[in-house]
């Protein structure tokens, strides 16, 4: 993938949204600068910038070692936070009031992060902790609490989250 591809990977996922779309773009670009130590002492004035600008001003959490496929979707992506060991698949939707990230346990360490597979569409104010793993083609509905794994084609909703329905096999 070149440069500029790399940059506007997110475009078309976002094409009505242009804050989506400015956000993703700064995001894939302090990815690259992230990749090195030599572009991370040049571009130090933008890196703060973007975590001044994206993280405190438009309250969204996205850290630039945070491991995210291509066609990431953002709406209202007010008070999402996500914490950087998370890995997310392709094609994902991420709403506002959303956080995604490790569990502290009672001994004072953490959990990992979440995996979560691709094409998943996460509502708003949806919570995912936990060493767990989401599966592709998975709906979550708004207000979820998910503190467990799921397989993929599925619809998950409450609090605690459970399956909703499976979405149906080809019956052939």
């Amino acid at each position: 993938m070149n440069f500029f591809s790399y940059l506007f990977q997110d475009r078309q996922a976002n094409r009505k949204n242009f804050k989506a779309q400015l956000v993703l773009f700064m995001f894939r670009l302090v990815q690259l600068i992230n990749r090195s130590m030599l572009l991370k002492v040049i571009f130090i004035l933008y890196l703060l910038w973007y975590r001044y600008w994206v993280d405190w001003v438009w309250g969204i959490e996205l850290p630039r070692k945070l491991t995210v496929g291509k066609g990431l979707s953002l709406y209202h992506g007010h008070a999402l936070v996500v914490n950087q060991g998370v890995v997310i698949g392709d094609n994902c939707v991420l709403r506002n009031s959303t956080t995604i990230g490790h569990k502290k346990l009672a001994n004072g360490s953490f959990t990992k992060c979440p995996v979560i597979g691709n094409n998943v569409d996460i509502g708003a104010n949806v919570c995912i902790i936990g060493d767990i793993t989401i599966g592709d083609n998975v709906i979550i509905g708004a207000g979820s609490v998910v503190t467990k794994s799921f397989p993929s084609d599925c619809i998950i909703v409450g609090n605690p989250a459970r399956i909703l329905e499976k979405k149906n096999e080809d019956i052939s």
